[in-house]
């Protein structure tokens, strides 16, 4: 249930305001704790990617994440493109994308969506579906997915809004006589719902919310009204008093979605030239610092593997000694010569 889980308690905001002032404190972390390093010292501060430039840069990626599931093949569920929306947004909330890429953590967003949302596919058949050298997609993926379920805190379960709408249309074709084809808003609702992930609706409203605002605003793209289905069926005499706080939550929702602005190529090209100057270049794929630092990961995991064998090695050569000794000294005591005469 959505009132009780982890992500009502940890990754529900009041405010905006909230959201903004996290990915701006993960700015100015990345800035201070990287900044003296050898690949970011001679980086002015202007280099660096304002919080507003990383902001539009992962609404491009948001965009650029949302096209790949669209596209993907075998098509995929609108559970795993939400889950993995919800990802995306819960990682930069404490990571700037100067030191973890976009295009590197959303495909590992959607290939542990597909995990935790049970659409059963195969790490082949998942970069079979990504452009370029798969191979790296590959390890890419594979290198990230633990850094991005740690970034999460391990909350891997999220209640997406897609639940609640086929609870309201069910309702709406039970209760709701004056609207004769509660189908024909389907399709409105999956565009708006298509847009609000690429918001910040899911870290500011609940799933039932959101659900709402899309089932009303495709009823009014349709010329319907269902103004009374929510004041008389849906909440009652009891849920009055919780109507014009309702009405403010789906307006700003709608308002939400109606200016999100995905920046332009254009703008994003400049943002990516300058993320390359001022990117953490160990989490680059591409850099020698990257491919050092796997080079010691890689060295370390040697090592405790052999100290692990050495370990194993010691133990059974004390359990063999142990066992030789024993098997010694038992066949001693039982010698002719250390046997009793029992006829003495």
């Amino acid at each position: 249930m959505f009132p009780s889980s982890t992500q009502k308690k940890n990754w529900m905001f009041r405010t905006p305001n909230q959201i903004f002032d996290l990915r701006k404190e993960a700015n100015k972390n990345f800035i201070s704790r990287y900044g003296n390093r050898n690949n970011l010292q001679n980086v002015t501060e202007r280099q660096y990617l304002t919080v507003e430039e990383e902001n539009s840069l992962l609404r491009f990626y948001e965009q650029q994440l949302q096209d790949f599931c669209i596209k993907f093949e075998p098509p995929m569920p609108h559970c795993v493109i939400g889950t993995a929306h919800n990802y995306f947004k819960r990682f930069y909330l404490y990571n700037s994308p100067m030191d973890y890429h976009p295009k590197e953590i959303l495909v590992t967003c959607v290939y542990l969506a597909c995990k935790v949302e049970e659409f059963n596919i195969s790490i082949t058949q998942f970069v079979g579906n990504v452009k370029g050298d798969r191979e790296k997609a590959t390890d890419v993926i594979l290198n990230n997915e633990l850094l991005l379920m740690q970034q999460l805190k391990y909350h891997l379960l999220v209640h997406n809004p897609i639940r609640p709408v086929e609870g309201l249309l069910i309702d709406i074709k039970t209760r709701c006589k004056m609207l004769k084809d509660a189908e024909q808003l389907r399709f409105g609702i999956e565009e708006f719902l298509k847009k609000s992930f690429i918001t910040n609706c899911c870290l500011l409203y609940a799933p039932s919310q959101i659900a709402l605002a899309a089932v009303l605003q495709s009823a009014s793209k349709n010329k319907e009204n269902l103004d009374a289905y929510v004041t008389e069926a849906l909440l009652g005499e009891t849920g009055k008093p919780k109507l014009p706080n309702l009405i403010g939550i789906v307006r700003n929702i709608r308002q939400m979605v109606k200016t999100v602005d995905v920046p332009s190529r254009d703008i994003i090209k400049q943002l990516e030239r300058k993320l390359e100057m001022c990117r953490n270049q160990s989490n680059n794929p591409d850099s020698q610092a990257y491919q050092h630092r796997m080079q010691d990961i890689e060295d370390e995991e040697g090592q405790r593997q052999m100290e692990k064998y050495s370990r194993i090695a010691e133990e059974r050569q004390k359990m063999e000694e142990m066992l030789l000794g024993g098997g010694t000294a038992k066949l001693a005591s039982s010698s002719p010569e250390n046997l009793a005469d029992p006829f003495q």
